[in-house]
């Protein structure tokens, strides 16, 4: 992926070089254009020939205007590669420093949320960080969503399969990144802002007179000239007619105006839109999820909404004419122009409101499941995991697991296997891994419920409800004390094994915030009470002693570790799971490396 993306660069910077020389050479030609064409409107005009003044006229008129639109078309799509050149770039950019222009979610962070704080799912240096690649609001709250909460297991395979499927459509996933782009940094929820200007009763314009009447003007003006040519003249009748409706539009022209500055956002933001919501709708896909989004994006009679936006561009860009004064006053007073258009936009929106909203929460989902066909793509060594049927009998199996926000060359992959057992008791060292695994175990369990790859060989679990016991603080705001904040969370997590079996607990040293006796005791009342529940997890600890619980529950409850190795009065973590309970801790060790000799006390 790597050679992939800096072909793209390269390529692209190549590109980007030819049109920044093709728009400097058509701006030359405007210039030119200009002056030449004054030097021959002079020449002609010594000619006291009018039509051939008209005929250069309308040729240097067109000319200009034909330049005008090239350039415009030329810039967009400098735009549109400068914006395709910062997508691939930032893949790069990610691989080498984890950071990432996307949203790295850090509004969604809740440390009152069964697990999001402790995994790191959110914020700086966060999995959401790495993996976003969504530029909408919507998108980015999709996404978030994903990660909130475990899917059903259907919907879970079906994002698997959508996602593989865009993964191998590389060149066209990035390219909808680009499509939307625009939208980085936005804080607008498209959706709620479309929402609430496509209910705005002033868009409610016209009477069926109105209606009626606006359709038959250019007739009426028609005949009339007709009759003054070959009947009779009866130019001030149409004469007065025109300043009728001259006056009607600008009785009318408050709300036309307003009307015109609402619709205006509107037809803005659904014309950005066209050309992503028409890359979905041409694109072919074979993954169900991606069928069903795809055939969601029609309207009710079957027509494209990209059709529709576009129209909807087409409309309001009609309705800008009024914007000049001589031009506007000319077509109201012959059609009343400004009534036309705007019963056009109002058809418009009674033929389109019910399905524009629906595009947009498509697109967001298409930006979500790009962000995890992404994720595969630059992990190509990760794997799907496997979602097993039964909470209550199925156990998580992990094979050469590895936390994901850990750097390949750093990472020591672990193997896990809870077939035997409903609950897990580490004990280990200081720093020897502990933690880390119980976020491991976690944070994958949460990719894999999102429908993502998991770093990992070989994982397969059920779905659990996570709920994590690890970063408890105390909170001046509350007045909460440690201990205080513990005891709240460990209620929490309590009432939650007793309300849902299928809870899976990750506990990292509970009780830290008492004395080492209350500690000992409340830590093995916990288990014991947890164990009592059917309850389900994993638990790390440094109390050595807890580790006598194996016996009281023997096919409940089972035994790992993580040690060190102690050479020549160095400590070597290893970070590798062993079954069985820890023998040999390293405070000692770490002390006396301080100048703290323990065997002094």
């Amino acid at each position: 992926m790597k050679a992939f993306y800096e072909k793209n660069i390269q390529q692209t910077q190549q590109e980007l070089t030819a049109l920044d020389k093709s728009i400097n050479a058509n701006s030359l030609m405007r210039l030119a254009m200009i002056i030449i064409g004054a030097i021959a409107l002079f020449q002609i005009f010594q000619m006291n020939n009018v039509w051939i003044l008209l005929g250069a006229v309308f040729a240097i008129v067109l000319g200009f205007a034909y330049l005008v639109l090239r350039q415009s078309k030329l810039e967009k799509l400098r735009d549109e590669k400068k914006a395709y050149l910062r997508v691939n770039e930032n893949e790069l950019h990610v691989e080498a420093t984890s950071q990432n222009m996307y949203e790295d979610g850090k509004d969604f962070d809740d440390p009152k949320h069964a697990y999001i704080s402790d995994l790191d799912i959110f914020g700086e240096k966060s999995l959401f960080a790495v993996i976003n690649r969504a530029a909408t609001v919507d998108g980015v709250r999709t996404l978030a969503s994903w990660f909130q909460a475990p899917a059903q297991k259907q919907e879970i395979l079906d994002r698997q399969h959508a996602a593989a499927e865009l993964a191998g459509k590389r060149e066209w996933t990035q390219l909808l990144q680009t499509k939307l782009l625009f939208n980085l940094g936005q804080k607008t929820n498209i959706k709620t802002f479309l929402k609430r200007y496509l209910e705005d009763e002033a868009l409610n314009f016209g009477s069926s007179f109105m209606r009626l009447y606006v359709k038959i003007v250019p007739f009426i003006f028609v005949v009339g000239i007709l009759v003054s040519l070959f009947v009779t003249p009866i130019w001030n009748y149409l004469l007065l007619l025109a300043i009728v409706h001259l006056l009607w539009a600008m009785a009318l022209g408050g709300r036309v105006s307003y009307f015109s500055s609402r619709i205006d956002k509107i037809g803005f933001t659904l014309i950005s839109y066209a050309d992503a919501v028409k890359m979905v709708e041409d694109e072919k896909f074979s993954a169900p999820l991606n069928q069903r989004l795809q055939a969601a994006l029609k309207t009710d009679n079957q027509e494209h909404l990209s059709t529709g936006f576009k129209h909807l561009g087409g409309l309001v860009d009609k309705l800008d004419a009024r914007n000049n004064i001589l031009v506007g006053a000319f077509l109201n007073m012959l059609m009343l122009w400004d009534f036309k258009q705007v019963l056009a936009i109002v058809d418009w929106k009674k033929n389109y409101e019910g399905n524009v909203l629906k595009a947009f929460e498509i697109i967001a989902s298409f930006e979500a499941l790009v962000s995890l066909a992404t994720l595969k793509n630059n992990h190509h060594t990760w794997v799907e995991p496997a979602i097993l049927d039964n909470p209550q009998s199925d156990r998580i199996v992990a094979e050469a697991i590895n936390h994901p926000l850990i750097p390949t060359h750093l990472a020591v992959a672990n193997d896990y296997n809870a077939h035997d057992h409903q609950a897990a008791l580490i004990t280990g060292s200081n720093m020897a891994g502990k933690s880390t695994f119980l976020r491991t175990i976690g944070i994958n369990a949460v990719l894999a419920y999102a429908g993502a790859v998991v770093c990992a060989k070989q994982f397969a679990l059920p779905i659990y409800s996570l709920v994590s016991y690890m970063r408890i603080k105390d909170s001046l705001n509350e007045s909460t004390s440690t201990f205080k904040a513990e005891l709240d969370r460990m209620k929490f997590i309590l009432e939650k094994l007793a309300s849902d079996p299928h809870t899976f607990v990750l506990i990292d040293e509970m009780l830290r915030g008492t004395n080492s006796v209350d500690k000992y005791l409340g830590s093995k009342a916990i288990i014991r009470k947890i164990l009592a529940i059917d309850g389900k997890g994993i638990v790390a600890t440094h109390d050595l002693q807890l580790a006598s619980l194996e016996e009281e529950y023997e096919e409940k409850l089972k035994n790992f570790h993580f040690d060190i190795q102690v050479r020549d009065g160095e400590m070597l973590f290893d970070y590798k799971l062993k079954d069985g309970k820890c023998t040999i801790f390293n405070a000692s060790l770490l002390l006396k490396g301080i100048g703290v000799d323990v065997q002094d006390v």
